[in-house]
């Protein structure tokens, strides 16, 4: 006679390993960042993300091979976040601006600035790397205009090494939308 099987045993075996994959990765990646935050990228060292991410050395090796592999999985994750938030923007100058915002605000490109400015200046300068095209394809999607694309994804790189206000996010990226839509 077979056994019953428990409530639980609908859900795939894995399932849950798959959760808590997902959770401990952005545990890894939120400790990065505010590492990062906090030091610049040059001054952090993998025993420091396992400390800071709250995960021992055999688990951030077992998801990441290393500092590089998570550098290169937090940028993917950036990208993916701004790209999910300009997309529920209403308006192309809200979507560019939102962007302007997030950029301009972010704690850890502010200490990259800092001391990581040569890194970020290569990281910025690969055009071709797929993320650039995600971010590119995104902000097509909002002005549906090649030459405004081609023009905020320089305002928004320049913005990168020299950030801008609130205010000035919301002029520039009216402005933006203005000139090259219309």
């Amino acid at each position: 006679m077979k056994a019953q099987s428990s409530p639980l045993s609908t859900q795939p075996k894995y399932a849950l390993q798959g959760g808590i994959h997902r959770r401990t990765e952005s545990a890894i990646l939120e400790g990065t960042k505010s590492l990062i935050a906090q030091h610049g990228i040059s001054n952090i060292s993998m025993i420091e993300i396992a400390d800071a991410s709250e995960v021992s050395r055999a688990t951030l090796y077992n998801h990441y091979r290393d500092k590089n592999a998570v550098l290169e999985a937090l940028i993917t994750a950036e990208v993916e976040r701004l790209v999910a938030i300009a997309s529920r923007a209403g308006t192309p100058a809200d979507a560019l601006e939102t962007l302007s915002r997030e950029i301009s605000a972010d704690p850890a490109l502010a200490t990259m600035r800092v001391h990581d400015a040569d890194l970020l200046i290569a990281i910025m300068s690969h055009a071709e790397n797929p993320l650039y095209l995600v971010l590119a394809q995104c902000i097509y999607q909002a002005t549906k205009s090649e030459a405004a694309t081609g023009l905020a994804m320089r305002w928004l790189l320049g913005q990168v090494m020299q950030p801008i206000t609130a205010k000035q996010s919301r002029e520039q990226a009216e402005f933006l939308v203005e000139r090259t839509l219309f």
